[in-house]
């Protein structure tokens, strides 16, 4: 969507700033007293977890969405693009293109026309000329058409100005208008989840356009690479101490920073807090105790005695809810912190080995290699190379037309799958508690070694408690991992782990398969996770040569 505030962009003028921005959704604070400026340098990315008011952000700061209390202020031209996109565009490629450059378009044709009043003598020829060249200028008019061209190719959108955007997939659909906004020049850009539906090339196209362009960035985003690229500024917001938005500058190096420092003081104040609530409501039940049986004097004392006594007993009951009321625990609970459990090794021969291992149709050429205790291997290719079809005959779940897998007897394999095949209608507890039985009766596990699914740190008590289709994506996402790291496995084998987890979470578990003792398999496109393991041996499928590999 391209919309422009004011005829012209404000280039260096330009400024996008909210102030004391809220929004309520009924009764929920959905945005809480934002502010954020953005000027013409700024690369700025929002980061939260599904449901934290990403996009609604982008709304308040696009204009589609008025704000319940504070101010925007907009000054430039702007394009927007949101994360859905409408299947019933009757437009063709072309229409669109004409219309997200239809500004230097138009100016091009008014100097052509000033160019002949002027060749022509008409009187006031030369000052509407020189009017229209300037807008020209301002516009980078003459490189338009060759910027959204550059970018339809390079995104691998539909070129062909003739065919109809509506017989174009979603994915095609966003990339011509992804095109279409690079390479119509507005002051500001706000893109929502702009990753999705882009390829290799596309998203390294797309880092270096938002890096270089001559105009501010907001992005929405759960890719880490595009904040490591591009973002210097990061508006987070998940959940804090006061439920205020944290901004974070220095890039993600300086987000990740921050964030592990706010942490630390949240759970700090949150213990110090809880203790001393503890140690007042124990100071109140002694008082009480002491009020109930702890005064009663000796047989023979006189009344006056006992009711002097009682009522200072009272007055020191009384104090004491008072002081307890006073000290109530007014920080909310810390995040979760995930907690990668200790996975237990085998030393000596090879965990796991596969010879020549191939399936026709689905993974071409044969498959080798070998992993032993802390072995890691990241699978690579492009999607149809097989990568989801290996983990599964590795898994045993496929069997392969030649070749053969080998997994150490009594050795245990953790396999996390690209897509969840949870029971819908029954509890999340109640599901890892059964996997859990299963795993110790059938003499899999020591009961001993059993982990209860709170000592992972993936789901709170009242999200465990609810049916397993009421939960998030990415909270079904995270019992799929409790279920895998629930086997203690000595071999891990991860198919696009990250899909649907928060960035913190993505985070803390890059960490602990960089540390853990169990053999790991990694199949993933996910940029940030193949630099961070960039020194695991790999194996790209989906090439003419036999794949290989040692580890």
């Amino acid at each position: 969507m391209h919309t422009p505030t004011t005829p012209l962009p404000a280039r260096q003028r330009a400024q996008l700033i909210a102030a004391d921005v809220s929004v309520m959704r009924g009764a929920t604070p959905v945005l809480n007293h934002v502010d954020l400026a953005v000027t013409p340098a700024s690369r700025v990315a929002i980061v939260g977890e599904n449901g934290r008011g990403k996009s609604t952000l982008l709304h308040v700061l696009g204009g589609a969405l008025i704000p319940d209390t504070g101010t925007v202020q907009r000054t430039g031209t702007l394009g927007v693009a949101e994360q859905e996109m409408s299947a019933s565009d009757d437009r063709t490629v072309g229409q669109a293109v004409a219309e997200a450059i239809a500004e230097p378009l138009a100016a091009l044709a008014s100097l052509d026309a000033a160019a002949e009043a002027l060749s022509a003598g008409t009187s006031g020829a030369d000052e509407s000329y020189a009017a229209a060249l300037e807008r020209a200028e301002l516009l980078d008019a003459w490189d338009a058409e060759r910027r959204v061209q550059i970018a339809l190719e390079a995104l691998d959108a539909e070129t062909d100005p003739g065919r109809p955007l509506g017989d174009l997939s979603v994915g095609q659909r966003y990339r011509v208008r992804l095109a279409c906004l690079l390479g119509a020049d507005d002051d500001f850009l706000l893109l929502d989840e702009p990753t999705n539906h882009l390829d290799r090339s596309g998203l390294e196209f797309l880092s270096t356009q938002l890096r270089s362009r001559v105009g501010g960035v907001v992005v929405v985003t759960h890719d880490r690479a595009l904040l490591t690229d591009v973002a210097e500024t990061i508006v987070d917001l998940d959940p804090t101490p006061d439920d205020r938005v944290r901004v974070y500058g220095n890039g993600y190096a300086g987000y990740r920073e921050g964030r592990r420092a706010e942490r630390e003081r949240w759970e700090q104040e949150y213990e110090r807090q809880r203790a001393e609530h503890a140690r007042l409501q124990d100071s109140l039940s002694s008082a009480q105790n002491r009020l109930v049986s702890g005064w009663r004097p000796e047989k023979g004392s006189n009344k006056h005695g006992r009711a002097t006594r009682a009522g200072g007993l009272v007055q020191s009951v009384h104090r004491r809810q008072e002081h307890l009321e006073a000290h109530a625990v007014t920080v909310p609970e810390p995040p979760l912190q995930f907690r990668f459990p200790d996975l237990p090794t085998r030393t000596g021969a090879a965990l796991l080995s596969a010879e020549r291992v191939s399936v026709a149709g689905r993974l071409t050429g044969a498959v080798s290699f070998s992993l032993s205790h802390r072995g890691r291997l990241v699978v690579t290719g492009p999607n149809g190379a097989g990568k989801s079809t290996l983990l599964g005959v590795i898994a045993g779940e496929l069997h392969p037309d030649s070749g053969s897998v080998r997994l150490m007897q009594s050795a245990r394999l953790g396999f996390l799958r690209q897509e969840t095949e949870l029971p819908l209608h029954r509890r999340a507890s109640e599901v890892y508690a059964a996997h859990i039985d299963a795993l110790v009766t059938a003499g899999t596990l020591p009961a001993s070694d059993a982990i209860g699914l709170s000592q992972l740190g993936l789901l709170r008590a009242r999200e465990a408690s609810k049916r397993i289709g009421e939960l998030s994506m990415g909270q079904q996402r995270r019992l799929d991992l409790a279920l895998v790291l629930a086997t203690r496995p000595h071999v891990l084998l991860l198919d696009e782990p990250t899909n649907h987890l928060s960035i913190a979470l993505v985070d803390e578990l890059t960490d602990a398969l960089g540390a853990t003792q169990a053999a790991v398999v990694l199949s993933t496109h996910d940029r940030q996770l193949l630099r961070d393991v960039g020194d695991w041996p790999a194996m790209r499928l989906g090439v003419q040569t036999e794949g290989d590999a040692r580890a």
